[in-house]
């Protein structure tokens, strides 16, 4: 289960790499890319094609990311993240969201063997300041406990918002 700590050290990444936007800008990684750069967040797109996607550059593959990104989103189909991350370990990749949808056991556990801090089976748009339906989606998962382990605890008078 995803730490709340893991999904607080994964924000505090300012620069973050993202794989699965679409040149059609129709797709979830799409949705991603915009909420993340409209908060603030500096994103790479990883896109093997497309050399600009909505006005950011992309580089064709995770080991051509910039040393400075913290963290990797991935938005992709599951049977396609075993092999991102592999790349991303040997890039020396710290930190991978799986967006739910992207997860895979055998991908789980090479993040687990290389020492790799995961948050998977949560949407990054219900945490990263969440607004609208997202903040609706991030409340609902409250009532029914289902967020990360610790993150219930902070909630009442005073306490942090998510």
């Amino acid at each position: 289960m995803t730490s709340q700590s893991s999904v607080e050290q994964f924000l505090a990444q300012r620069h973050l790499g993202l794989v699965g936007v679409s040149r059609s800008g129709k797709k979830v990684g799409n949705m991603v890319l915009r909420a993340l750069t409209k908060k603030g967040y500096r994103v790479s797109v990883v896109h093997p094609e497309a050399a600009e996607i909505d006005g950011v550059r992309c580089v064709p593959s995770v080991s051509e990311l910039p040393d400075e990104v913290g963290g990797l989103v991935l938005v992709t189909p599951s049977e396609q993240t075993e092999k991102l991350v592999r790349e991303a370990a040997g890039a020396g990749v710290r930190r991978i969201w799986m967006q739910q949808g992207a997860e895979s056991g055998v991908a789980i556990e090479l993040c687990r063997e290389s020492g790799i801090d995961l948050v998977h089976g949560e949407c990054i748009l219900m945490f990263a300041e969440p607004a609208g339906v997202h903040r609706f989606h991030r409340w609902i998962w409250e009532l029914l406990g289902k967020l990360p382990v610790s993150a219930r605890e902070g909630i009442g008078p005073g306490a942090r918002s998510w």
